[in-house]
């Protein structure tokens, strides 16, 4: 494992009955990238990171994080999904810290830490209120938050924006680039949404229709800080044009 790879998977398989969810796989991940996987439904995006988080044991391989073997472990990644699963009953800084709080005792560093992200990035007027009071986008910040209040290098966000409108979603793109380049964390994003991908990424996984495997793996050399106008550069065109005809070729074999 070189230096500047965080994550290693090599040989990685998922079999659930008769039905192949993931063929082998090998990938690595360098430290402080942003990867994003598409594919079309049901190609084992969401059951690879099941396999990355320990949730579920793979059939054969290995993953190796941080020059650890972590196959069957659990607690070494944040985990966020596309609902924000929020508890009710907690205000937004409870919210922050359940981490914490699940692992025993949510100390006064605990709460600091969360008071610091949701100042910084913009809640810090609302540390004392319920989700019930919040938008979707602000549920998104503050399930992102609590899942960078977990302290782990790699984030694992599975369709995190998907359930928002067009000018929410692009709004908190911005700000998931702002904390990213902030935190310095690496970061593995599941989406169906090409642009996104490319707004976001350094890199884009191209996985294949069931039984899922890594069919391209392309470089996003776009300049950052990304705007607006990075939407409709003709790099930007182009990029995406790749993406839609690897997912459209492989859907039509």
């Amino acid at each position: 494992m070189s230096s500047s790879s965080l994550l290693e998977l090599r040989g990685i398989s998922k079999t659930f009955a008769s039905t192949t969810a993931l063929s082998t796989m090998d990938l690595t991940i360098e430290r402080g990238s942003f990867v994003s996987i598409v594919g079309p439904s049901g190609c084992g995006k969401s059951t690879l990171f099941n396999v990355l988080s320990g949730l579920i044991q793979p059939d054969g391989g290995s993953i190796n994080l941080e020059g650890r073997d972590v196959i069957g472990a659990t607690g070494h990644v944040g985990y966020m999904l596309q609902k924000d699963l929020l508890v009710p009953w907690r205000t937004v800084l409870g919210n922050i810290t359940l981490g914490a709080r699940l692992k025993g005792k949510v100390t006064a560093e605990d709460r600091d830490q969360a008071k610091g992200f949701a100042e910084k990035y913009g809640l810090g007027d609302f540390l004392n209120h319920y989700p019930s009071a919040l938008s979707g986008g602000m549920r998104q910040r503050v399930a992102l938050m609590r899942t960078l209040a977990t302290n782990h290098q790699l984030l694992l966000l599975d369709e995190p924006f998907g359930a928002l409108d067009a000018q929410t979603r692009f709004e908190m793109q911005q700000w998931l680039l702002q904390v990213w380049r902030d935190t310095q964390r690496t970061v593995l994003f599941i989406t169906h949404d090409v642009d996104e991908a490319v707004f976001l990424s350094d890199r884009i996984l191209v996985m294949s229709p069931r039984p899922g495997r890594v069919v391209d793996d392309l470089a996003v050399n776009l300049p950052r800080p990304r705007t607006l106008e990075t939407l409709v550069s003709p790099a930007f065109t182009e990029i995406k044009s790749k993406v839609l005809h690897q997912l459209h070729h492989e859907r039509a074999l």
